[in-house]
């Protein structure tokens, strides 16, 4: 016996077995056990997602000999003939190959007899865009009224190259990509019945690799079956597919956190060594940058509980600002490889530009750079040497940056005496996570070496999250501008005055309102709008 292919061998035949498309079964089954059918139906949606399966199990529900259902029997002569493509009265057109007014003409002149063995003739008409306009005009009248017998089934991957007066005679059901979750499933389930050993990463990369489509998955699937002797290997699948490996991405993850410009050019070679491309090194990433601020701040979006293990330790060897930076320079790193000498380069330049470019994170005391990033979270701040915007070096004797730290401090001591959280957070001068956490906390008591704030509900996410990491590095910079040490406490509380950011969010009202006001007052303004009758778009008023 021949072999056959797995698109083909597990291609669904009964709508309970159909993966993805819910919404549209739903629609399908309630109309065929209700026994309002349509005379015409239009499928929307990219290759492989299901558009002619559906379009064959319907033809089995319309003709099963047990009756119109949602679910045919698969074993009568009607439905195995129609499984097996020799069913006389279900046609596929393909309108690709199809696409004139005869052929048009000649499938309708064949519509109008009675069915041969079943009990419609049901005519799909497959990439139906594709058909000429004479073709689409032809078919007009009897798409609106076709004799009781036939049924049109229309598939399209480009519905917008359809008439409206097509669109219009039809039930339109848009079939959805497959996302990968769903095809690592049924790719998994289908390689236990197979008994054909795999190991779950490699399906991870043939999920993405099909961008949504069941079909390419089952196609990559078979070829990576052959490739891998029986096995599907995830090395092996990524060298089938020529994709980067999950192990470079954490590699460079790894360099960036110990901030190891060595071991990130290690592994730019082992992927110039293995031709691997890196137009989509950078495009997975982005994608595990992306992922990985997820993690940070809603780590239960992440399904699947290895994956999030192993990103929620990553999410806490950064801090928000530098995963979202890192991401915005890999995109334009991506974009501008095709202006690099060569890929190599472009793909180490951008490498070397994670590496330079960190949220630079401002100093109370008179140290003039803090420590490069030891995997607590800190950011290591930009050198002078590496600024973008720096001016060629002239000799010159070198001059410690001017600090005002008693002055800071003095601030800092008055921001305690007053209770003033939003001054402490100013003299402080923090940033990413842990400027967010004072912003929306409210002052609470203090002691002689204990501070406790008061947090909302709505923002507990704020200390949740990196919770030792976000508490240790403000009670450094506390106890280092106010020489004494000190311990922070944050309670989860109702908040009964102003926080930092509410004031500050009062603050900016009371301005833009005085700006309108002042614009509003303005002569020239004023002449303006009744001259040539205008309006002033408040929401653009700012006053500096």
């Amino acid at each position: 016996m021949s072999y056959q292919v797995l698109a083909r061998k597990w291609r669904p035949k009964s709508f309970d077995a159909l993966v993805g498309q819910e919404h549209v079964v739903r629609a399908l089954s309630h109309a065929l056990d209700t026994g309002r059918l349509h005379h015409a139906w239009l499928f929307t949606g990219t290759r492989g997602v299901g558009k002619t399966t559906i379009s064959r199990i319907l033809a089995k529900a319309l003709n099963c000999e047990r009756g119109v259902s949602a679910v045919p029997c698969g074993q009568c002569e009607a439905c195995l003939a129609i499984d097996a493509d020799r069913f006389p009265d279900y046609v596929e057109m393909d309108a690709a190959s199809n696409r004139g007014v005869d052929d048009m003409a000649a499938l309708l002149d064949r519509a109008v007899y009675a069915p041969v063995a079943g009990r419609y003739k049901v005519y799909m008409i497959d990439e139906v865009h594709m058909l000429t306009g004479h073709a689409f005009n032809a078919m007009l009248k009897t798409l609106e009224e076709p004799p009781e017998h036939v049924k049109f089934i229309l598939a399209t991957t480009d519905p917008q190259k359809i008439p409206v007066t097509v669109l219009s005679r039809c039930l339109q059901f848009n079939l959805k990509q497959m996302p990968p979750a769903r095809i690592m499933e049924h790719l998994a389930r289908i390689l236990e019945s197979e008994a054909v050993p795999f190991e779950p990463g490699a399906l991870r990369h043939i999920a993405h690799a099909a961008s949504g489509s069941m079909r390419d998955a089952l196609s990559l699937l078979d070829q990576s079956i052959a490739h891998g002797a029986g096995q599907v290997i995830e090395e092996q699948v990524t060298n089938m597919l020529g994709a980067v490996g999950e192990d470079h991405l954490y590699a460079i993850l790894d360099a960036l956190a110990e901030g190891n410009a060595d071991a990130l050019l290690a592994v730019a070679d082992g992927m110039e060594t293995r031709s691997l491309s890196f137009e989509a090194a950078l495009q997975a990433l982005a994608s595990l940058l992306a992922r990985v601020a997820l993690a940070q701040f809603a780590p239960t979006a992440i399904g699947e509980e290895s994956e999030r293990a192993r990103l929620l330790a990553q999410a806490q060897r950064f801090d928000a600002e530098t995963l979202q930076l890192a991401y915005q320079i890999t995109i334009h790193g991506r974009d501008e490889l095709p202006l690099a000498p060569d890929g190599y380069t472009g793909f180490t330049m951008c490498l070397l530009r994670l590496l330079a470019f960190r949220p630079e994170q401002p100093e109370i005391s008179g140290a003039a750079h803090s420590s490069p990033p030891n995997g607590t979270g800190t950011a290591r701040p930009l050198p002078p040497a590496a600024s973008p915007i720096s001016k060629p070096a002239v000799p010159a004797a070198p001059t410690a940056p001017v600090r005002h730290e008693k002055n800071e401090n003095a601030t800092l001591s008055a921001a305690f005496g007053q209770k003033d959280l939003r001054e402490v957070v100013r003299a402080l001068g923090l940033t990413g996570m842990a400027r967010e956490l004072l912003q929306h906390c409210e002052w609470a008591s203090c002691d002689e070496d204990r501070l406790s704030l008061r947090l909302p509900e709505t923002h507990r996410h704020l200390i949740d999250l990196n919770r030792q990491t976000t508490l240790a590095r403000i009670e450094s910079e506390l106890s280092k501008a106010l020489n004494r040490p000190l311990k922070l406490n944050v309670e989860i509380g109702q908040i009964t005055g102003q926080t930092p950011a509410q004031r500050d969010e009062q603050d900016r009202l009371e301005r833009h309102a005085q700006a309108v006001s002042a614009l509003e007052s303005d002569p020239f303004v004023r002449e303006l709008i009744e001259r040539f009758d205008a309006s002033l778009n408040e929401n653009s008023a700012s006053l500096l």
